[in-house]
């Protein structure tokens, strides 16, 4: 409820702002209109700037009834989010479509006002002529800036629904892992390792023991080799099963490779291969719990 009030506010504010330039540019060019007929005495006298804004205005409103379908058109093209040079050139005939359905309703409507004898050469000299070189550019401008504002909040519009979508899906991941849990291992079963271009698939049950090496750590196993891999000790006690213990600040041993336990004055921890690993103070309570 609270996204769809915010959705009207944005809707909104955009077509305030869209309204509030709109008034802005009726204001000038009536201004504009005043200033030379009274410079250059191109009119009566009782020339007003209410009389100018009256005809300005009307023109502008047929030109916001147009913009109706510039608005439609805008929102069917922008489902795609990247402007393609297809999508580019429709919006390109479509605005000089509608500039040119502008200027021939504004000279046609000038012309009837006007003009006793009325006639299609006049409307084309004349008016249209006229009107193509005095309203033609602005209307252009309007529309452009119309059709980019529109298309980025529409795009906007559509993104704000994508992530929406994709929160929802997390949520509805986030509850079915939390109801599988119970029922599934998320444990590693194998380490992945990186070797040159290559990758090295090692099955844990045959790590014996896996060591801190700087910002890498160093894997053990039964065959001899050891592999550096790049990742913590903290990141793959996570990641591996309960039979991995934490003996040593720089060591993670497999227990079920261990085959004895020497607790001396400086315990280690025996692997089947004879290899020795040592165990901690801090960790020896838990190698106990472990093995007894």
């Amino acid at each position: 409820m609270l996204s769809f009030f915010y959705k009207i506010a944005d809707v909104k504010r955009v077509f305030m702002t869209i309204l509030l330039v709109l008034i802005m540019t009726i204001t000038f060019e009536t201004a504009q209109q005043l200033y030379y007929i009274k410079r250059f005495s191109l009119g009566s006298d009782d020339v007003t700037f209410f009389n100018l804004l009256k005809t300005q205005t009307y023109r502008w409103l047929i030109w916001m009834s147009l913009s109706l379908i510039l608005i439609w058109f805008v929102k069917t093209k922008s489902t795609n989010k990247k402007l393609t040079l297809t999508a580019f050139i429709k919006y390109s005939f479509v605005i000089l479509g509608l500039v040119f359905i502008n200027i021939l309703f504004i000279s046609a409507i000038q012309m009837f006002l006007t003009e006793d004898n009325a006639s299609l050469s006049l409307l084309v000299n004349e008016y249209i002529s006229f009107f193509i070189f005095q309203k033609a550019p602005m209307y252009t401008l309007g529309y452009i800036a119309l059709a980019m504002t529109l298309h980025l909040f529409f795009v906007n519009e559509q993104l704000k629904i994508d992530v929406q979508t994709l929160f929802d899906l997390k949520q509805e991941n986030v509850e079915l892992y939390k109801k599988l849990s119970p029922d599934i291992e998320d444990k590693a079963s194998i380490l992945n390792i990186k070797i040159g271009n290559k990758r090295k698939i090692i099955p844990v049950k045959d790590i014996y023991w896996i060591e801190a090496d700087d910002y890498c750590v160093k894997v053990h196993t039964t065959s001899a080799h050891t592999y550096t891999m790049r990742s913590s000790l903290k990141a793959l006690e996570q990641k591996l099963e309960d039979n991995f213990l934490r003996v040593h600040r720089k060591a993670i041993v497999n227990m079920d490779l261990a085959k004895e336990v020497n607790l001396s004055q400086s315990p280690v921890l025996i692997l089947q291969n004879d290899e020795e690993i040592a165990i901690s103070k801090s960790n020896l309570k838990t190698v106990r719990d472990f093995t007894s």
